[in-house]
């Protein structure tokens, strides 16, 4: 009984010793799935090509990436050239109505901005794309948009940086 219960004890730890050396991906709390040979990230200013722009918004998107990246990985950002490595533009930043009155006047407004992300894998190319990733905040049509412009923009930004890092790091 005794050396049955010392096997199981031996057996169990083998088997996690395997696992955790067998491990070539690095899994934290963030989701994130990381080559452990990955070191560096690169993420390029954003570029605003869209007919409607708001200045601020290039900058946001950049540096809401950034700190996606600083707070959820343990990779050092560097200027270009990063094992990991963004680049792309803001293609549309656009207000339509989404929902109208009886008499035909909007009630609601959508604020939507759309970026092009090329991602760029040294480490594990199958893992590059050239996507286009959407998000929007809808609003009160009674107001002006840069009235609420600067409460729906991070938002927005918050949301498409989820969405690039899980696009890019999430790879299960």
């Amino acid at each position: 009984m005794r050396i049955a219960g010392l096997i199981n004890r031996i057996l169990c730890a083998v088997s996690a010793s395997v696992l955790i050396a067998g491990c070539t991906v690095k899994y934290s709390f963030s989701g994130a799935s990381i080559s452990p040979e990955a070191k560096t990230v690169s993420i390029q200013q954003f570029e605003n090509v869209s007919t409607m722009v708001a200045p601020i918004l290039a900058t946001q998107l950049t540096e809401g990436l950034q700190d996606k990246f600083s707070r959820g990985t343990r990779l050092m950002q560097v200027r270009e050239d990063g094992d990991l490595a963004f680049e792309g533009e803001i293609t549309n930043y656009v207000s339509n109505p989404i929902s109208v009155s009886g008499n035909e006047y909007a009630t609601q407004n959508r604020l939507t901005v759309t970026v092009r992300v090329r991602f760029t894998n040294r480490i594990e190319p199958q893992y590059d794309f050239d996507r286009t990733f959407s998000a929007y905040e809808d609003y009160d049509a009674m107001k002006l948009m840069q009235e609420v412009e600067s409460t729906l923009l991070p938002e927005i930004v918050e949301k498409l940086s989820e969405d690039i890092f899980n696009a890019a790091v999430s790879n299960w």
